[in-house]
């Protein structure tokens, strides 16, 4: 088996908000692996005490030892129940109702001999190879498909679509957010390998159109994670001044991938 996990910060002055773990064996057999990114929240007071890393390294650690010890627990319980216990760390002291408390995107994969479960939430993104080369990606889009009026201002998405029906969801400090996961289960012999990337990562096809999902994976599995983070650190310089394809974004992102080939 053939793991390789990377995890870049977009501004070395700033702590890192993505957090990236792999178990292996999980329960004895198979294994998982998280992935989160966490939201930037605009300048102001955000209702909390506690910074994003923080936030992610809750949760992600709840992740991380649930989907590894718990394999009677399905993907969305397990979300559901990392939520819960990172909310009841900082419930006492911590505005949890305002609309940008910590939060973060979510991809979970879980894998033994028989199947894989995968869960994603919000904008990261899961892409899995078949044994025949095929990539499918395994997307949340209603980021994507929220009117570009509702996200002209951070003061209008808080107000109309985050974390809103008929608009789009984290991992913050509900539970039953997990409801809105997408979720489902492939059979084993049907994946050769996956990767789990924050949108640091996928700027390469959504961003900068380099390509589609499967040039993107086979990019990693032939340069390796770190190197496709370079190209994409690359690509974000070339266009810092000019901003063609940047635009409003934030010229560098924090970047995470986990490859795994099982």
């Amino acid at each position: 088996m053939r793991i390789e996990l990377t995890t870049e910060p977009g501004d070395p002055e700033r702590p890192n908000e993505d957090y990236a773990s792999v178990a292996l064996p999980a329960s004895g057999q198979g294994g998982s692996l998280v992935v989160l990114d966490g939201v930037t929240p605009p300048s102001g007071d955000a209702g909390c005490l506690h910074s994003v890393p923080w936030f992610t390294a809750r949760l992600g650690g709840a992740l991380a030892e649930l989907s590894a010890s718990r394999r009677d627990m399905t993907l969305f319980d397990i979300l559901a129940t990392a939520i819960a216990r990172t909310a009841d760390a900082h419930r006492g002291t911590c505005d949890l109702s305002h609309p940008r408390t910590p939060q973060a995107t979510v991809v979970l994969a879980r894998w033994d001999a028989e199947r894989l479960e995968h869960l994603v939430l919000s904008d990261s993104a899961l892409l899995v190879e078949a044994p025949d080369g095929t990539v499918t990606a395994l997307l949340d889009d209603r980021l994507d498909r929220v009117p570009r009026a509702s996200l002209v201002s951070d003061a209008v998405a808080d107000a109309t679509v985050r974390n809103k029906e008929g608009g789009f969801f984290t991992a913050a400090a509900d539970p039953d957010v997990a409801r809105r996961a997408v979720t489902g289960t492939l059979p084993r012999a049907e994946v050769r390998a996956l990767a789990a990337l924050t949108d640091g990562v996928t700027r390469w096809v959504e961003k900068f159109h380099e390509g589609d999902w499967s040039d993107l994976f086979t990019l990693i599995r032939k340069e390796g994670a770190e190197a496709v983070v370079a190209r994409v650190r690359a690509l974000e310089d070339a266009d810092e001044r000019a901003r063609t394809y940047l635009r409003r974004s934030k010229t560098h992102d924090d970047a995470s991938l986990v490859y795994a080939e099982l």
